[in-house]
Protein backbone atom coordinates (compact mmCIF):
# COMPACT_ATOMS: atom_id res chain seq x y z
CA UNK A 1 0.00 0.00 0.00
CA UNK A 2 1.23 3.50 -0.87
CA UNK A 3 0.80 6.02 1.95
CA UNK A 4 0.79 9.71 1.07
CA UNK A 5 2.81 11.82 3.49
CA UNK A 6 1.77 15.22 2.22
CA UNK A 7 -1.39 16.89 0.86
CA UNK A 8 -2.18 17.06 -2.83
CA UNK A 9 -0.45 19.88 -4.66
CA UNK A 10 -3.02 22.17 -6.23
CA UNK A 11 -2.75 25.10 -8.64
CA UNK A 12 -4.58 27.33 -6.18
CA UNK A 13 -1.54 27.02 -3.89
CA UNK A 14 0.62 29.18 -6.16
CA UNK A 15 -2.30 31.54 -6.79
CA UNK A 16 -2.84 32.13 -3.07
CA UNK A 17 0.87 32.78 -2.50
CA UNK A 18 0.89 35.34 -5.32
CA UNK A 19 -2.27 36.94 -3.94
CA UNK A 20 -0.71 37.28 -0.48
CA UNK A 21 2.39 38.93 -1.96
CA UNK A 22 0.36 41.58 -3.80
CA UNK A 23 0.45 44.74 -1.63
CA UNK A 24 -2.81 45.92 -3.20
CA UNK A 25 -4.66 42.61 -2.74
CA UNK A 26 -8.44 42.65 -2.48
CA UNK A 27 -10.66 40.24 -0.54
CA UNK A 28 -10.67 36.96 -2.45
CA UNK A 29 -13.72 34.86 -3.32
CA UNK A 30 -12.96 31.24 -4.19
CA UNK A 31 -15.82 29.71 -6.17
CA UNK A 32 -16.32 26.08 -7.06
CA UNK A 33 -18.47 22.98 -6.68
CA UNK A 34 -18.66 21.05 -3.43
CA UNK A 35 -15.72 18.85 -2.40
CA UNK A 36 -13.23 20.08 -5.01
CA UNK A 37 -10.79 21.00 -2.21
CA UNK A 38 -11.48 24.70 -1.62
CA UNK A 39 -11.64 24.66 2.18
CA UNK A 40 -8.66 22.33 2.58
CA UNK A 41 -6.43 24.38 0.27
CA UNK A 42 -7.36 27.67 1.94
CA UNK A 43 -6.79 26.26 5.42
CA UNK A 44 -3.40 24.79 4.41
CA UNK A 45 -2.34 28.15 2.99
CA UNK A 46 -3.63 30.05 6.02
CA UNK A 47 -1.87 27.81 8.55
CA UNK A 48 1.48 28.46 6.88
CA UNK A 49 0.98 32.18 6.33
CA UNK A 50 -0.94 33.84 9.20
CA UNK A 51 -0.49 33.93 12.95
CA UNK A 52 -4.23 34.39 13.48
CA UNK A 53 -7.05 32.76 11.49
CA UNK A 54 -10.68 33.72 12.01
CA UNK A 55 -12.67 30.96 10.33
CA UNK A 56 -16.45 31.31 10.17
CA UNK A 57 -18.64 28.74 8.40
CA UNK A 58 -22.16 30.09 7.81
CA UNK A 59 -23.56 26.54 7.49
CA UNK A 60 -22.06 25.15 10.67
CA UNK A 61 -22.20 28.43 12.61
CA UNK A 62 -25.33 30.31 11.48
CA UNK A 63 -25.22 32.56 14.57
CA UNK A 64 -22.36 34.47 12.91
CA UNK A 65 -24.76 35.85 10.31
CA UNK A 66 -25.67 38.39 12.98
CA UNK A 67 -22.19 39.98 13.05
CA UNK A 68 -23.29 42.41 10.33
CA UNK A 69 -26.35 43.55 12.31
CA UNK A 70 -24.72 46.81 13.46
CA UNK A 71 -23.36 47.75 10.05
CA UNK A 72 -20.56 46.74 7.72
CA UNK A 73 -17.67 48.76 9.09
CA UNK A 74 -14.82 46.58 10.30
CA UNK A 75 -14.88 47.93 13.86
CA UNK A 76 -18.51 46.85 14.35
CA UNK A 77 -17.88 43.43 12.79
CA UNK A 78 -14.88 42.77 15.05
CA UNK A 79 -16.85 43.78 18.11
CA UNK A 80 -19.67 41.37 17.27
CA UNK A 81 -17.29 38.52 16.43
CA UNK A 82 -15.49 38.95 19.73
CA UNK A 83 -18.82 38.88 21.56
CA UNK A 84 -19.54 35.46 20.06
CA UNK A 85 -15.98 34.20 20.51
CA UNK A 86 -13.65 36.19 22.79
CA UNK A 87 -10.76 33.83 21.98
CA UNK A 88 -10.32 35.22 18.46
CA UNK A 89 -7.29 37.49 18.08
CA UNK A 90 -7.15 40.34 15.57
CA UNK A 91 -3.50 41.01 14.68
CA UNK A 92 -2.87 43.76 12.16
CA UNK A 93 -1.23 42.38 9.01
CA UNK A 94 -1.20 38.83 10.35
CA UNK A 95 -4.89 37.92 10.46
CA UNK A 96 -6.94 36.12 7.84
CA UNK A 97 -10.72 36.15 7.96
CA UNK A 98 -11.97 33.00 6.23
CA UNK A 99 -15.73 33.16 5.60
CA UNK A 100 -16.86 29.75 4.35
CA UNK A 101 -20.22 28.96 2.67
CA UNK A 102 -20.60 32.61 1.73
CA UNK A 103 -23.65 31.89 -0.41
CA UNK A 104 -25.71 31.50 2.77
CA UNK A 105 -24.79 35.01 3.95
CA UNK A 106 -24.71 37.43 1.00
CA UNK A 107 -24.60 40.31 3.51
CA UNK A 108 -21.01 39.29 4.21
CA UNK A 109 -20.10 40.31 0.67
CA UNK A 110 -21.14 43.90 1.40
CA UNK A 111 -18.53 44.01 4.17
CA UNK A 112 -15.70 43.17 1.73
CA UNK A 113 -15.54 46.81 0.59
CA UNK A 114 -14.97 47.92 4.17
CA UNK A 115 -12.32 45.29 4.83
CA UNK A 116 -10.49 46.46 1.70
CA UNK A 117 -10.69 50.13 2.71
CA UNK A 118 -9.63 49.32 6.27
CA UNK A 119 -6.60 47.41 5.00
CA UNK A 120 -5.48 45.74 8.23
CA UNK A 121 -6.79 42.24 7.58
CA UNK A 122 -6.93 39.79 4.70
CA UNK A 123 -10.21 38.13 3.72
CA UNK A 124 -10.92 34.95 1.78
CA UNK A 125 -14.49 33.77 1.14
CA UNK A 126 -15.63 30.46 -0.26
CA UNK A 127 -18.75 28.40 -0.88
CA UNK A 128 -19.76 24.98 -2.18
CA UNK A 129 -22.60 26.11 -4.40
CA UNK A 130 -21.61 29.71 -4.71
CA UNK A 131 -23.28 30.20 -8.07
CA UNK A 132 -26.79 29.86 -6.66
CA UNK A 133 -26.67 33.23 -4.90
CA UNK A 134 -23.67 34.70 -6.65
CA UNK A 135 -25.53 37.44 -8.52
CA UNK A 136 -26.45 39.04 -5.21
CA UNK A 137 -22.94 38.53 -3.87
CA UNK A 138 -21.47 40.06 -7.03
CA UNK A 139 -23.66 43.17 -6.79
CA UNK A 140 -22.79 43.61 -3.12
CA UNK A 141 -19.02 43.52 -3.60
CA UNK A 142 -18.30 44.74 -7.15
CA UNK A 143 -14.95 46.49 -7.39
CA UNK A 144 -13.74 45.36 -3.98
CA UNK A 145 -13.05 41.67 -4.46
CA UNK A 146 -11.11 39.24 -6.59
CA UNK A 147 -12.51 35.95 -7.94
CA UNK A 148 -10.89 32.55 -8.37
CA UNK A 149 -12.75 29.53 -9.68
CA UNK A 150 -11.50 26.19 -8.41
CA UNK A 151 -12.19 22.87 -10.07
CA UNK A 152 -11.49 19.25 -9.27
CA UNK A 153 -7.93 18.18 -10.15
CA UNK A 154 -6.97 18.67 -13.77
CA UNK A 155 -4.68 16.18 -15.49
CA UNK A 156 -1.54 18.13 -14.59
CA UNK A 157 -2.51 18.09 -10.91
CA UNK A 158 -3.24 14.37 -11.25
CA UNK A 159 0.26 13.84 -12.61
CA UNK A 160 1.65 15.74 -9.61
CA UNK A 161 -0.35 13.44 -7.34
CA UNK A 162 1.20 10.44 -9.07
CA UNK A 163 4.68 11.81 -8.36
CA UNK A 164 5.55 13.41 -11.70
CA UNK A 165 7.46 16.69 -11.64
CA UNK A 166 7.22 19.99 -13.50
CA UNK A 167 10.32 18.91 -15.43
CA UNK A 168 8.43 15.85 -16.68
CA UNK A 169 5.47 18.00 -17.75
CA UNK A 170 7.76 20.49 -19.50
CA UNK A 171 9.24 17.56 -21.42
CA UNK A 172 5.75 16.53 -22.51
CA UNK A 173 5.11 20.10 -23.64
CA UNK A 174 8.38 20.13 -25.60
CA UNK A 175 7.05 17.20 -27.65
CA UNK A 176 3.95 19.25 -28.38
CA UNK A 177 5.81 22.40 -29.46
CA UNK A 178 8.31 20.51 -31.59
CA UNK A 179 5.62 18.22 -33.06
CA UNK A 180 7.80 15.36 -31.91
CA UNK A 181 6.01 11.99 -31.61
CA UNK A 182 6.29 10.06 -28.36
CA UNK A 183 8.11 6.75 -28.18
CA UNK A 184 6.03 3.61 -27.64
CA UNK A 185 7.01 3.56 -23.96
CA UNK A 186 6.13 7.23 -23.46
CA UNK A 187 2.85 6.82 -25.31
CA UNK A 188 1.79 3.72 -23.36
CA UNK A 189 2.74 5.23 -20.00
CA UNK A 190 0.97 8.53 -20.56
CA UNK A 191 -2.09 6.92 -22.08
CA UNK A 192 -2.46 4.55 -19.11
CA UNK A 193 -2.13 7.48 -16.71
CA UNK A 194 -4.82 9.26 -18.71
CA UNK A 195 -7.14 6.23 -18.54
CA UNK A 196 -6.68 6.16 -14.76
CA UNK A 197 -7.66 9.83 -14.69
CA UNK A 198 -10.64 9.17 -16.97
CA UNK A 199 -11.98 6.50 -14.60
CA UNK A 200 -11.23 8.42 -11.40
CA UNK A 201 -11.94 12.02 -12.34
CA UNK A 202 -10.33 14.71 -10.25
CA UNK A 203 -12.23 14.86 -6.97
CA UNK A 204 -9.53 15.07 -4.25
CA UNK A 205 -11.06 12.37 -2.04
CA UNK A 206 -11.13 9.94 -4.97
CA UNK A 207 -7.59 10.72 -6.15
CA UNK A 208 -6.22 10.60 -2.59
CA UNK A 209 -7.74 7.16 -2.02
CA UNK A 210 -6.40 5.84 -5.32
CA UNK A 211 -2.87 7.10 -4.62
CA UNK A 212 -2.85 5.83 -1.02
CA UNK A 213 -4.13 2.37 -1.93
CA UNK A 214 -2.30 2.03 -5.22
CA UNK A 215 -5.49 0.69 -6.83
CA UNK A 216 -9.16 1.51 -7.50
CA UNK A 217 -10.55 -0.01 -4.30
CA UNK A 218 -13.11 2.22 -2.56
CA UNK A 219 -12.98 4.87 -5.28
CA UNK A 220 -16.34 3.93 -6.79
CA UNK A 221 -18.02 4.17 -3.38
CA UNK A 222 -16.67 7.69 -2.94
CA UNK A 223 -17.79 8.71 -6.42
CA UNK A 224 -21.29 7.37 -5.84
CA UNK A 225 -21.51 9.19 -2.53
CA UNK A 226 -20.57 12.41 -4.32
CA UNK A 227 -23.43 11.82 -6.76
CA UNK A 228 -25.79 11.41 -3.80
CA UNK A 229 -24.40 14.55 -2.17
CA UNK A 230 -25.15 16.57 -5.29
CA UNK A 231 -28.66 15.15 -5.39
CA UNK A 232 -29.13 16.15 -1.74
CA UNK A 233 -28.04 19.68 -2.64
CA UNK A 234 -30.82 19.79 -5.22
CA UNK A 235 -33.32 18.78 -2.55
CA UNK A 236 -31.87 21.26 -0.06
CA UNK A 237 -31.30 24.35 -2.18
CA UNK A 238 -33.58 24.17 -5.24
CA UNK A 239 -36.87 25.95 -4.74
CA UNK A 240 -40.44 24.86 -5.33
CA UNK A 241 -41.49 22.57 -8.13
CA UNK A 242 -38.12 22.96 -9.86
CA UNK A 243 -36.63 20.30 -7.61
CA UNK A 244 -38.28 17.46 -9.53
CA UNK A 245 -37.27 18.93 -12.89
CA UNK A 246 -33.68 19.54 -11.83
CA UNK A 247 -33.43 15.99 -10.50
CA UNK A 248 -34.87 14.68 -13.78
CA UNK A 249 -32.22 16.49 -15.83
CA UNK A 250 -29.46 15.43 -13.42
CA UNK A 251 -30.44 11.76 -13.60
CA UNK A 252 -30.59 11.78 -17.42
CA UNK A 253 -27.15 13.27 -18.20
CA UNK A 254 -25.73 9.83 -18.97
CA UNK A 255 -28.71 9.15 -21.26
CA UNK A 256 -27.97 12.25 -23.33
CA UNK A 257 -24.27 11.48 -23.59
CA UNK A 258 -24.86 7.88 -24.68
CA UNK A 259 -26.69 9.06 -27.82
CA UNK A 260 -24.89 9.64 -31.10
CA UNK A 261 -25.30 13.42 -31.17
CA UNK A 262 -25.19 13.80 -27.34
CA UNK A 263 -27.42 16.89 -27.52
CA UNK A 264 -29.83 17.68 -24.70
CA UNK A 265 -33.28 16.52 -25.81
CA UNK A 266 -36.16 17.18 -23.47
CA UNK A 267 -38.17 14.29 -24.94
CA UNK A 268 -35.67 11.89 -23.36
CA UNK A 269 -37.00 13.07 -19.98
CA UNK A 270 -40.69 13.31 -20.84
CA UNK A 271 -42.56 13.20 -24.13
CA UNK A 272 -44.79 16.05 -23.00
CA UNK A 273 -42.02 18.26 -21.62
CA UNK A 274 -41.12 21.58 -23.23
CA UNK A 275 -37.63 23.03 -23.44
CA UNK A 276 -38.60 26.41 -22.01
CA UNK A 277 -39.81 24.73 -18.82
CA UNK A 278 -36.34 23.30 -18.19
CA UNK A 279 -34.07 26.24 -19.04
CA UNK A 280 -33.87 27.28 -15.39
CA UNK A 281 -32.94 23.72 -14.42
CA UNK A 282 -29.90 23.75 -16.68
CA UNK A 283 -28.83 27.11 -15.28
CA UNK A 284 -29.27 25.82 -11.71
CA UNK A 285 -27.06 22.77 -12.33
CA UNK A 286 -24.48 24.92 -14.11
CA UNK A 287 -24.40 27.50 -11.28
CA UNK A 288 -24.14 24.73 -8.69
CA UNK A 289 -21.01 23.43 -10.43
CA UNK A 290 -22.53 20.09 -11.43
CA UNK A 291 -22.46 20.40 -15.23
CA UNK A 292 -20.65 22.07 -18.12
CA UNK A 293 -22.87 23.37 -20.93
CA UNK A 294 -21.70 23.32 -24.56
CA UNK A 295 -23.69 25.59 -26.93
CA UNK A 296 -24.25 25.11 -30.66
CA UNK A 297 -22.70 27.87 -32.80
CA UNK A 298 -24.91 29.56 -35.37
CA UNK A 299 -21.92 29.64 -37.73
CA UNK A 300 -18.34 28.39 -37.38
CA UNK A 301 -16.86 31.87 -37.19
CA UNK A 302 -15.67 34.47 -34.70
CA UNK A 303 -16.71 35.84 -32.31
CA UNK A 304 -17.86 32.92 -30.16
CA UNK A 305 -19.84 34.84 -27.57
CA UNK A 306 -23.19 35.88 -29.00
CA UNK A 307 -22.76 33.53 -31.96
CA UNK A 308 -24.66 30.54 -30.57
CA UNK A 309 -28.17 29.19 -30.14
CA UNK A 310 -29.02 29.19 -26.44
CA UNK A 311 -31.74 26.55 -27.09
CA UNK A 312 -29.34 23.99 -28.58
CA UNK A 313 -26.73 22.58 -26.24
CA UNK A 314 -25.02 19.53 -24.80
CA UNK A 315 -24.49 18.98 -21.10
CA UNK A 316 -21.53 17.20 -19.54
CA UNK A 317 -20.66 16.24 -16.00
CA UNK A 318 -18.29 18.80 -14.50
CA UNK A 319 -16.05 15.96 -13.36
CA UNK A 320 -15.73 12.85 -15.53
CA UNK A 321 -15.46 10.64 -12.44
CA UNK A 322 -19.10 11.46 -11.70
CA UNK A 323 -20.06 10.32 -15.21
CA UNK A 324 -18.21 7.06 -14.57
CA UNK A 325 -20.00 6.58 -11.24
CA UNK A 326 -23.38 7.05 -12.94
CA UNK A 327 -22.82 4.19 -15.40
CA UNK A 328 -24.50 0.82 -15.02
CA UNK A 329 -23.10 -1.80 -12.68
CA UNK A 330 -21.98 -4.08 -15.51
CA UNK A 331 -19.60 -1.44 -16.87
CA UNK A 332 -17.82 -0.72 -13.59
CA UNK A 333 -15.65 -3.82 -13.16
CA UNK A 334 -14.51 -3.74 -16.78
CA UNK A 335 -13.62 -0.07 -16.44
CA UNK A 336 -11.45 -0.53 -13.36
CA UNK A 337 -9.99 -3.97 -13.96
CA UNK A 338 -9.34 -3.71 -17.70
CA UNK A 339 -9.61 0.03 -18.42
CA UNK A 340 -12.14 -0.89 -21.06
CA UNK A 341 -14.41 2.10 -21.70
CA UNK A 342 -16.72 -0.09 -23.79
CA UNK A 343 -19.88 1.34 -25.33
CA UNK A 344 -19.45 4.54 -23.32
CA UNK A 345 -16.10 5.32 -24.93
CA UNK A 346 -17.37 8.24 -27.02
CA UNK A 347 -19.24 9.81 -24.12
CA UNK A 348 -16.30 9.49 -21.74
CA UNK A 349 -13.73 10.93 -24.13
CA UNK A 350 -15.99 13.83 -25.09
CA UNK A 351 -16.87 14.55 -21.46
CA UNK A 352 -13.24 14.54 -20.33
CA UNK A 353 -12.12 16.80 -23.19
CA UNK A 354 -14.91 19.23 -22.30
CA UNK A 355 -13.77 19.15 -18.67
CA UNK A 356 -10.13 19.71 -19.61
CA UNK A 357 -11.03 22.67 -21.84
CA UNK A 358 -13.14 24.32 -19.14
CA UNK A 359 -10.33 23.90 -16.60
CA UNK A 360 -8.13 25.95 -18.95
CA UNK A 361 -10.69 28.75 -19.03
CA UNK A 362 -12.36 27.95 -22.35
CA UNK A 363 -16.09 28.24 -22.96
CA UNK A 364 -17.67 25.24 -24.71
CA UNK A 365 -19.08 25.46 -28.24
CA UNK A 366 -19.87 22.90 -30.93
CA UNK A 367 -21.34 23.04 -34.43
CA UNK A 368 -23.88 20.91 -36.25
CA UNK A 369 -25.28 21.38 -39.75
CA UNK A 370 -27.15 19.16 -42.20
CA UNK A 371 -26.59 21.23 -45.37
CA UNK A 372 -23.71 20.84 -45.84
CA UNK A 373 -23.19 18.09 -43.30
CA UNK A 374 -20.76 19.28 -40.66
CA UNK A 375 -20.39 18.08 -37.10
CA UNK A 376 -17.64 19.45 -34.88
CA UNK A 377 -17.25 18.57 -31.20
CA UNK A 378 -15.61 21.75 -29.89
CA UNK A 379 -14.14 25.08 -30.90
CA UNK A 380 -11.45 27.11 -29.18
CA UNK A 381 -9.77 30.27 -30.37
CA UNK A 382 -6.46 32.06 -30.54
CA UNK A 383 -6.12 35.84 -30.80
CA UNK A 384 -7.24 35.82 -34.43
CA UNK A 385 -8.25 32.27 -35.36
CA UNK A 386 -11.09 29.85 -34.74
CA UNK A 387 -9.80 26.33 -34.10
CA UNK A 388 -12.06 23.28 -34.51
CA UNK A 389 -11.30 20.42 -32.12
CA UNK A 390 -12.45 16.94 -33.10
CA UNK A 391 -12.59 14.15 -30.53
CA UNK A 392 -12.29 10.68 -32.01
CA UNK A 393 -13.07 7.57 -29.99
CA UNK A 394 -11.89 5.57 -33.01
CA UNK A 395 -9.41 6.58 -35.71
CA UNK A 396 -11.94 7.20 -38.43
CA UNK A 397 -12.04 9.66 -41.32
CA UNK A 398 -12.28 13.34 -40.42
CA UNK A 399 -14.67 14.56 -43.12
CA UNK A 400 -16.11 17.46 -41.12
CA UNK A 401 -12.69 18.71 -40.04
CA UNK A 402 -11.40 18.54 -43.62
CA UNK A 403 -14.49 20.36 -44.92
CA UNK A 404 -14.11 23.16 -42.39
CA UNK A 405 -10.48 23.61 -43.39
CA UNK A 406 -10.91 23.55 -47.16
CA UNK A 407 -13.91 25.86 -47.47
CA UNK A 408 -12.96 29.45 -48.15
CA UNK A 409 -16.18 30.66 -46.49
CA UNK A 410 -14.75 29.72 -43.09
CA UNK A 411 -12.02 32.34 -43.19
CA UNK A 412 -11.55 32.41 -39.41
CA UNK A 413 -10.37 28.79 -39.45
CA UNK A 414 -6.70 28.38 -40.34
CA UNK A 415 -5.98 24.97 -38.82
CA UNK A 416 -7.63 22.29 -36.72
CA UNK A 417 -6.88 19.80 -33.94
CA UNK A 418 -7.80 16.12 -33.89
CA UNK A 419 -7.70 14.34 -30.51
CA UNK A 420 -7.62 10.58 -30.29
CA UNK A 421 -5.59 7.53 -29.37
CA UNK A 422 -3.01 8.96 -31.74
CA UNK A 423 0.55 10.16 -31.61
CA UNK A 424 1.64 13.74 -32.29
CA UNK A 425 1.54 14.77 -35.93
CA UNK A 426 0.76 17.56 -38.39
CA UNK A 427 -0.35 17.23 -42.01
CA UNK A 428 -0.30 20.88 -43.01
CA UNK A 429 -3.99 21.33 -42.16
CA UNK A 430 -4.55 19.91 -38.68
CA UNK A 431 -2.61 18.57 -35.74
CA UNK A 432 -3.19 15.16 -34.24
CA UNK A 433 -2.64 14.94 -30.51
CA UNK A 434 -3.29 12.14 -28.00
CA UNK A 435 -6.16 12.86 -25.60
CA UNK A 436 -3.82 13.33 -22.67
CA UNK A 437 -2.30 16.48 -24.23
CA UNK A 438 -5.61 18.35 -24.07
CA UNK A 439 -4.59 19.96 -20.77
CA UNK A 440 -1.77 21.77 -22.60
CA UNK A 441 -3.79 23.10 -25.55
CA UNK A 442 -4.23 26.66 -24.28
CA UNK A 443 -0.53 26.98 -23.54
CA UNK A 444 0.28 25.58 -26.98
CA UNK A 445 -2.13 27.91 -28.80
CA UNK A 446 -0.94 30.94 -26.82
CA UNK A 447 2.75 30.22 -27.41
CA UNK A 448 2.26 29.41 -31.09
CA UNK A 449 -0.30 31.99 -32.15
CA UNK A 450 1.48 32.52 -35.46
CA UNK A 451 0.39 29.47 -37.43
CA UNK A 452 3.03 30.13 -40.12
CA UNK A 453 5.64 28.93 -37.59
CA UNK A 454 4.65 25.39 -38.54
CA UNK A 455 6.30 24.46 -41.81
CA UNK A 456 5.48 21.07 -43.24
CA UNK A 457 8.46 19.06 -44.50
CA UNK A 458 8.71 15.61 -46.04
CA UNK A 459 9.28 13.97 -42.66
CA UNK A 460 6.23 15.39 -40.91
CA UNK A 461 3.74 12.75 -39.75
CA UNK A 462 0.56 12.65 -41.75
CA UNK A 463 -2.61 11.47 -40.00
Amino acid sequence: MIIMDKPLRRKIDAYLAKWRNNPDRKPLIVKGARQVGKTFSIEEFASKTYSSIIKINFVEQPKYKSIFGDGYDVKSILKNISLLNPDFKFVDGETLFFFDELQLCPECATALKFFKLDGRYDVICSGSIMGINYREIESNSVGYKEDYEMYSLDFEEFLWARGYSDVFIDEIYRHLVEIKPFSSLEMDTLYNLFLDYAVLGGMPAVVNTFVKNGNFSETLNIQRQLLKDYEEDITKYAEGLDKAKIKAVYSHITTFLSKENKRFQITKISKTARNRDYVGCIEWLKDAGVINVCYCLNLPELPLKGNYDSKLYKIYFKDTGLLIASLDEEAQEDLRANKNLGTYKGAIYENIVADMLVKQGYGLYYYSSDKPYLEMDFFVRSADSLIPVEVKAKDRATASLNNLLKREKYSDIKYGIKLGHLNIGFNGKFFTFPYFLTFLLKRFIRDNNNFSNFVLDDKTNKN
